[in-house]
């Protein structure tokens, strides 16, 4: 799972190829490709490379991050689903927090509550729930934000999931509801 440059070197033997050049030819996949289909299975791959620090100067350095940015705007709900999950995935790390901060990212994770598709809204409960600081929360906390998220963290008996990263939520940045 979490990878360093020994347990990396180790895996991918000496005439294996390097994990950045590995993402940049991901990368270069997507942005040639015209097959929805096709652009689904890589953003989906991107985005499970990150959950592991390891490769979070990576995504940063192949602009990986504003690659999943774009996907939110897509119609495609797989591409919105996949590009979210990367953002929530990365987003742990301050640095690629500042990244979505950045590029005008918030509005697009906070539009992903309204999506019709579960993991969706949770991958943007988890992104917000990293993005959220003293920086931004005016942006993230508007009344309209809280009301969703609250009513998630009271939907316990439809989705135990959302009810917990929801309240979750409000427990770290919303302490005045409790």
């Amino acid at each position: 799972m979490f990878t360093n440059s020994q347990r990396q070197e180790e895996r991918t033997g000496k005439y294996g190829t390097p994990r950045v050049q590995y993402l940049q030819e991901l990368v270069t996949q997507f942005q040639n490709a015209s097959a929805e289909e096709t652009k689904e299975k890589i953003v989906a791959n991107l985005a499970n490379f990150a959950y592991d620090p390891f490769n979070f100067t990576f995504l940063r350095q192949l602009n990986v991050i504003e690659l999943f940015l774009d996907c939110l705007t897509e119609p495609s709900e797989r591409l919105v689903e996949f590009g979210i999950g990367g953002i929530c995935n990365a987003c742990a790390d301050p640095a690629n927090a500042a990244v979505v901060t950045q590029n005008d990212g918030i509005p697009l994770v906070i539009q992903c509550l309204s999506s019709p598709v579960r993991n969706t809204v949770n991958y943007s409960l988890g992104a917000l729930y990293y993005l959220c600081n003293a920086s931004n929360k005016e942006e993230i906390l508007k009344p309209e934000v809280i009301d969703a998220i609250k009513s998630y963290a009271a939907a316990g008996g439809v989705s135990t999931s959302f009810s917990n990263l929801a309240q979750a939520f409000l427990d770290k940045h919303v302490p005045h509801l409790n």
